[in-house]
């Protein structure tokens, strides 16, 4: 099982860079990254909460869960 983080796809989308997004939402651009990527093992709920804000989205269009 996993969640994969679409935030890149909802990023392009909106048209937002990562170091942009990075300052809107209050966090560094290298922790920003490592959620991109696919390399976090959480997330703060207020900090989803703010990515969402900042992307006009929902939580559901930043994570899937996909079966292994």
């Amino acid at each position: 099982m996993a969640i994969i983080v679409n935030l890149d796809v909802v990023m392009a989308k909106n048209k937002i860079s990562l170091s942009e997004l990075a300052n809107r939402v209050g966090i560094t651009n290298a922790n920003l990254s490592i959620l991109k990527n696919n390399k976090a093992k959480a997330i703060r709920f207020s900090t989803l909460e703010a990515i969402c804000r900042e992307l006009n989205c929902q939580p559901a269009d930043l994570l899937e869960y996909k079966k292994e």
